[in-house]
């Protein structure tokens, strides 16, 4: 439990860090992604980001499993 807590925080940590570049990298619209709008807030929700993120956790729960 404890080598997890630390993962997370290291990766929100490079996140953190990384977070101006990002910015950058994607800015206007991307194309692979659904929008959402309702009467006060929209949201955008990439598909890509949403595989890389299963992706991470799947190697992550893999990891602490063996």
């Amino acid at each position: 439990m404890a080598r997890l807590i630390i993962v997370l925080m290291l990766a929100t940590v490079v996140v953190g860090f990384l977070w101006p570049m990002l910015i950058r990298l994607y800015r206007g619209r991307i194309r692979d992604g659904v929008r959402i709008r309702r009467e006060r807030t929209s949201y955008f929700v990439l598909i890509a980001a949403c595989v890389a993120l299963s992706f991470l956790i799947s190697a992550v729960l893999w990891w602490f499993r063996m």
